[in-house]
């Protein structure tokens, strides 16, 4: 058994934050949590995380481990309770696939629409449409991406889902309804009732006012 000694750098708002401290908790892991302002870096997260200066970094017994992904795949590996990650080698690397995809086309696309105004605009979310509807029928079927219990692609995908969903509120920009989402739709509505899913969720009028100040700065950079 990996000694206790964790240590989370994060940021109560970012989802990538977020979902360490769900996979800490469904763990069972004790940890040290230290909220960081992202305007103002600590020397700490400077010192552990040089290369990407941001939230998360995690510290394990002194030794530091920066983004989310590699860090959730390190928390599985050390402390194999409760694992997130599928065993078979083939569903692994599935979870993996769908993790990347979100990653690296779902966000940058949904992220485009905060500048973005009429039809172009409106042809943006289409796309991210389109990329979230592969999803939708990834976990049509299914309780969770993972089978029977929350698993390592439910973490990675709910807090990006769930930012959308308040992010909608702020912008009316909607990019998750249940008329074109109904499986994904239903499955946040499952995790919500689930306490440790609970516990880890953004206070929701911090989040609300995070994103009007990111909309405002956002407005003011390209005007």
């Amino acid at each position: 058994m990996a000694e206790q000694e964790v240590i989370l750098f994060g940021m109560c708002i970012s989802p990538f934050s977020r979902r360490i401290e769900l996979a800490l908790k469904i763990k069972g892991i004790q940890y040290q949590y230290i909220e960081e302002d992202l305007s103002n870096k600590s020397p700490l997260l400077l010192k552990y995380n040089p290369v990407h200066k941001k939230v998360p970094v995690l510290v394990h017994n002194g030794k530091p481990i920066a983004e989310s992904l590699v860090i959730l795949e390190y928390i599985d590996e050390t402390w194999q309770n409760n694992p997130i990650l599928p065993k078979d080698p083939y569903s692994r690397a599935i979870a993996r696939f769908w993790a990347k995809f979100v990653e690296e086309k779902i966000l940058p696309t949904a992220l485009k629409t905060i500048a973005a105004e009429g039809k172009e605009q409106e042809q943006i979310i289409e796309q991210v449409y389109q990329k979230l509807n592969f999803l939708e029928n990834e976990l049509n079927g299914k309780d969770f991406f993972g089978g029977g219990s929350i698993g390592y692609l439910d973490i990675v995908v709910f807090f990006i889902a769930r930012a959308f969903q308040v992010n909608q509120e702020v912008t009316q920009v909607e990019l998750i309804s249940k008329e074109k989402l109904p499986a994904i739709c239903k499955w946040i509505e499952k995790l919500l009732k689930i306490d440790v899913v609970n516990e880890c969720i953004p206070p929701r009028e911090k989040h609300i006012a995070f994103i009007r100040a990111h909309l405002e700065a956002a407005k003011s950079s390209s005007n």
